[in-house]
């Protein structure tokens, strides 16, 4: 199925520059899942200037977040990861028209990625803004956030880094915010690794899905002994460039905000 965004135009991923190539993300080695750190590639170096911080943005649709942050902050590299072919291409090639040297593109499953190729502690911010809701309850295995994600999300953040997630789709936000009674509330999280139950609504129907040791552990307790939750729960703010009454100014938001109320957001900040 092609949605024909380049309208007859050939799209240019400019490869190297601002496409990946196969050259800068090799395959995964054979006993990568023996010994997950010889699959970490530090993403840092694929910009010119490694030591800016680095953010991430899961499924950049056709690109206007990724272009108009990356503008604004010239001194923060940004990755954008988008699996559609098609929409990949359209991002990078308005990334090339726009030259920019702090920006880059990956084709490739954004989850797998993080899990596999991305080194500790070197993100500064992951942005999800309207990841695809997976109406269906057969299809919730699909929806981006699930437990595995946020422990690895947790473990390439920054000590403070955060998970930033905006969506419109009502039972989307319900799923996330039953993540969030675990995953922000420091006795639901000591329960949880302890066996407790998921909620019903990211109940799949399987026993809770327990990490491997190392992954996500429950940080520091709090100075009175509680169990500390692996993020605090924060407010999102919009950056300062979006237009008003927009919160990320995406393509798809511009196109189906309703006027009645804002999308659903929130940010995770990552605690040690």
């Amino acid at each position: 199925m092609s949605f024909n965004l380049g309208h007859g135009r050939p799209l240019d991923d400019a490869p190297g520059v601002i496409g990946l190539t196969a050259d800068e993300l090799p395959i995964l080695p054979d006993d990568a899942l023996a010994n997950p750190s010889l699959a970490r590639i530090d993403p840092r170096a694929w910009f010119p200037t490694p030591a800016n911080p680095l953010e991430i943005e899961i499924g950049c649709g056709k690109g206007t977040f990724i272009l108009e942050t990356a503008r604004a902050n010239p001194h923060t590299n940004f990755l954008g990861i988008e699996w559609a072919r098609e929409f990949y291409l359209y991002t990078a090639d308005r990334l090339r028209r726009a030259a920019l040297t702090n920006v880059r593109m990956l084709r490739t499953d954004a989850a797998d990625f993080i899990r596999w190729r991305v080194p500790s502690g070197i993100v500064a911010h992951v942005h999800l803004y309207f990841s695809d809701p997976w109406p269906k309850a057969k299809h919730h295995k699909n929806r981006v956030v699930q437990h595995r994600f946020l422990a690895e999300t947790w473990r390439i953040l920054l000590p403070g880094g955060t998970l930033r997630l905006v969506t419109d789709h009502d039972d989307l936000w319900r799923w996330y915010r039953a993540f969030f009674s675990i995953w922000t509330d420091g006795p639901a999280y000591a329960a949880w690794l302890a066996g407790a139950p998921d909620p019903p609504e990211i109940d799949l129907g399987k026993p809770p899905p327990h990490l491997p040791p190392g992954i996500a552990p429950a940080p520091n307790p709090e100075a009175d002994g509680r169990a500390r939750a692996p993020f605090d729960l924060l407010p999102f703010t919009p950056p300062e460039w979006v237009g008003e009454g927009q919160t990320v100014g995406t393509n798809y938001e511009r196109k189906f905000k309703r006027d009645d109320r804002p999308p659903h957001s929130a940010v995770m900040k990552k605690n040690v």
